[in-house]
């Protein structure tokens, strides 16, 4: 299979994940190249080619090139997004409110931490 094109949200703000973590709008700051891993491990499976925020969350456009996470991408068995981060100004409330963090990586996965981030459209890149 060839490469497959995907969009969807890492981040969603405002709404707690699974651990408690609430993330706000304009927390995450990115490196200049964020990879994109499968299930946050191993050697990225492809490149991001736009990350932004809007009033969702973060938006991710990008592009799987290994073959066998296209494919599940593709047929719609994996629909889930996630990153990986590291804290630089929290507070705890109810939930830890994650203020400021670095991005390190998004991730193509099977179970999200954050239930609403996921990919909603794909097309064959």
């Amino acid at each position: 299979m060839g490469a497959v094109r995907f969009a969807g949200y890492a981040a969603i703000f405002h709404h707690a994940d699974r651990g408690g973590d609430v993330m706000l709008p304009g927390a995450l700051v990115a490196a200049e190249a964020v990879p994109l891993l499968w299930q946050h491990g191993g050697r990225p499976i492809g490149v991001i080619e736009t990350l932004a925020e809007d009033a969702r969350g973060v938006r991710v456009i990008g592009r799987i090139d290994a073959d066998a996470p296209a494919r599940l991408v593709a047929a719609g068995a994996v629909t889930g997004l996630s990153f990986g981060f590291r804290v630089r100004r929290a507070r705890t409330m109810r939930h830890r409110v994650i203020e400021a963090a670095d991005l390190i990586e998004v991730s193509v996965v099977a179970q999200p931490m954050q239930a609403l981030a996921r990919i909603h459209a794909v097309e064959d890149g």
